[in-house]
């Protein structure tokens, strides 16, 4: 008897789980979504979604926030933030101080010689003639979230990475991309580095046949809308706005007929939609997300920030870039729906960095910010050396607002590095819109708040960042008295943008403050790939 209600009660109970296990709801999201776009707008700030809110179109920038998650408090945690860090940091997880691209530029510390981020002697330009091709990712250190991806299905997945800069594509695209293409502004082509192959494929071939770059300058460039319709921007002719090649005034129309047009292209919003042409191109000729695996699609928009750079932050030809480039971007995800279904594709959007206001317009306003005079600092900072040291020269490089010395004659003459740095920041100090003189060997003891700190320290690396690293007072910056730059580690150029959209992706706000580096790692734990070789971010929990 005891054996029967024994049996019984298991087979209830077995009975129960089957019945409770069949009225599971089925997992209708695949394990992994076919495809993964990445999309980084260059210098963009995060107010950007809000300020052209209202004549975005509903199916762009607005569909990504209202059915996506919107991270508001996204900042990068590190100094300087430029384009080549950027996008590396974004797919890396990682810092400077770890991935190694400290810089669009630096000095190696162990030459003396100056270093392009991607540039590559080893291997050749495919796709024109010249030395525009002759890059790779070898000079990033670690791994990305694009090889991550591949390694995970046996390399049997594929990476496509586009720019029109050429850093833009190599370092998203990681090391074991199928292909980077970038423009160059020669011919007009998208070209590539023997690095992925050693002949275009014949699609880019036919798409460079096309001329859309000329054909796209021929227009010239009015406003999408009546021009009275820009209340969000400054006066159209404006004294600290740049003006484009051959023109005499900073207002539209603009006729982009001066200087080599294919070149004049980036800083309008056409570069924008070239690239989105040549994205859609790719998605439809290698067929990314219909291989079986899950493909990585990378874009990166440069116009915005050429635009931005010449033109400034309360122009309205940033205001018209941002709206044309809403429109491509709405593009974009129409076709991503037509082809794939929202749930099976996870697009993110980030910036490589914000920018700063143009200090004389923001001066018209009173509020505080300027150029500082780089030539007399520099100028100044040799004349004290000389006084100090006797006639050396000791200066042999300075990108990133950081001073790079001469180790060796610095040792041959017996100067005292700590001496060197006192005769430095005193020289300094007579500059307008100096702040600090920061002892790279010595980050910690700086005169700084710990937030500060830390972003420098994740900014640098021994073997490729300099001695010194200039300060300037919030709103100043080294450059021009037209148009404006970034690269500090001020909030402006900190806050960026950061939404995800699409598989596993359900609508929130997140106000917890997250980083940059928290990008690829939340996409491998969605993934349930490694997370990159270098990482430091954190999963962004929230999401879930």
């Amino acid at each position: 008897m005891k054996t029967f209600l024994y049996l019984l009660f298991t087979t209830t109970i077995l009975l129960f789980s089957q019945t409770s296990f069949s009225q599971k709801k089925p997992n209708v999201l695949p394990k992994r979504p076919k495809l993964v776009v990445g999309i980084v707008v260059d210098q963009m700030r995060y107010e950007y979604l809000y300020k052209y809110a209202d004549r975005y179109v509903d199916g762009g920038f607005k569909r990504l926030m209202k059915e996506g998650i919107n991270c508001q408090e996204n900042h990068y945690n590190y100094a300087p933030t430029v384009t080549a860090a950027g996008h590396t940091s974004v797919y890396t997880g990682s810092v400077p101080a770890v991935h190694g691209i400290v810089g669009n530029d630096w000095t190696d510390v162990a030459s003396g010689k100056k270093v392009y981020c991607t540039e590559d002697s080893t291997v050749k330009t495919v796709g024109t003639t010249g030395k525009t091709g002759w890059m790779s990712p070898k000079n990033m250190w670690t791994s990305t979230i694009t090889d991550q991806l591949k390694m995970a299905q046996n390399y049997k997945s594929k990476t496509i990475a586009i720019a029109l800069k050429d850093r833009g594509a190599i370092l998203p695209g990681g090391h074991t991309a199928n292909a980077a293409y970038w423009y160059d502004s020669k011919e007009g082509r998208w070209i590539s580095s023997s690095f992925y192959f050693n002949e275009l494929p014949s699609w880019v071939q036919s798409f460079n046949a096309e001329e859309r770059a000329l054909k796209y300058i021929q227009k010239g460039w009015n406003t999408l809308y009546p021009i009275e319709t820009y209340v969000q921007s400054a006066e159209d002719e404006n004294k600290f706005e740049g003006k484009l090649p051959g023109e005499k005034s900073t207002s539209f129309p603009h006729e982009l007929k001066g200087g080599n047009p294919l070149e004049v292209i980036r800083t309008t919003p056409y570069g924008n939609s070239i690239t989105k042409d040549f994205a859609l191109k790719a998605l439809e000729n290698e067929k990314l997300g219909k291989n079986g695996t899950s493909d990585f699609l990378a874009i990166s928009f440069s116009s915005t920030d050429y635009v931005g750079h010449s033109f400034g932050p309360q122009s309205i030809e940033l205001e018209d870039t941002y709206l044309r480039l809403d429109k491509d971007i709405a593009e974009i995800l129409t076709y991503l729906d037509a082809q794939y279904g929202k749930d099976q594709v996870l697009v993110f959007l980030t910036a490589d960095h914000a920018v700063a206001e143009v200090p004389g317009y923001a001066n018209s306003k009173k509020l505080p910010g300027g150029v500082f005079d780089r030539n007399a600092s520099i100028s100044d900072m040799k004349k004290a050396i000389n006084q100090a040291f006797g006639n050396v020269d000791l200066l042999v490089g300075e990108e990133n607002s950081q001073l790079y010395f001469n180790h060796n004659l610095m040792e041959k003459m017996g100067i005292d590095a700590k001496k060197l740095f006192d005769v430095v920041r005193k020289s300094y100090q007579k500059q307008a819109g100096f702040s600090e003189l920061i002892n790279l060997k010595d980050i910690q003891g700086a005169n700084l708040n710990a937030q500060y700190t830390q972003l420098i320290i994740n900014g640098y690396h021994p073997a490729r960042s300099g001695d010194f690293m200039i300060l300037l007072k919030p709103s100043w910056f080294m450059g021009s008295q037209t148009g404006t730059t970034h690269s500090t580690l001020y909030s402006y150029d900190t806050h960026v943008p950061l939404l995800f959209y699409g598989w596993k992706v359900k609508p929130a706000e997140i106000i917890k403050r997250t980083s940059i580096s928290d990008i690829s790692v939340t996409l491998a734990n969605w993934l349930h790939i490694m997370e990159p070789s270098g990482s430091i971010g954190n999963v962004i929990t929230q999401i879930h």
